[in-house]
């Protein structure tokens, strides 16, 4: 199964043995539709939760808001709440994982409106 979607927060290493790691993270799909007999479209998002086993060295380009493509297959969780009722969770074993679009950039500083000029020279003193 293939689905695409955004990360929806950065994505974490857990070491569950010495030598074995995995990479959880989430994502966002967003889809829309028209609801019959209604001219105003309706969006949905479904946030599934994923793993990764084979290459724990991808990680840190898994940031939020990167595009990504994966492979894989779903898992089911149910289980009980601690009021008694029944929940659930979706989880997405990847196979294979691309990077359709890196997550942008954050700014470090805000750059300044105004360059400092250190000509020390008349400006109205040009040599033409």
């Amino acid at each position: 199964m293939e689905i695409t979607g955004r990360l929806t927060r950065d994505a974490k290493v857990a070491s569950i043995k010495p030598d074995k790691k995995v990479i959880n993270f989430s994502i966002a799909l967003n889809d829309s539709y028209k609801p019959k007999g209604s001219d105003t479209l309706r969006e949905i998002t479904t946030y599934i939760d994923c793993d990764y086993w084979i290459s724990p060295n991808v990680a840190p380009y898994l940031k939020k808001g990167a595009l990504v493509s994966l492979f894989g297959r779903i898992g089911l969780s149910l289980y009980l709440s601690n009021e008694g009722n029944p929940r659930g969770s979706i989880t997405f074993h990847v196979n294979h994982l691309k990077i359709l679009a890196f997550a942008k950039k954050e700014t470090i500083g805000a750059l300044p409106a105004v360059a400092s000029n250190n000509n020390t020279e008349d400006p109205d003193d040009l040599p033409f």
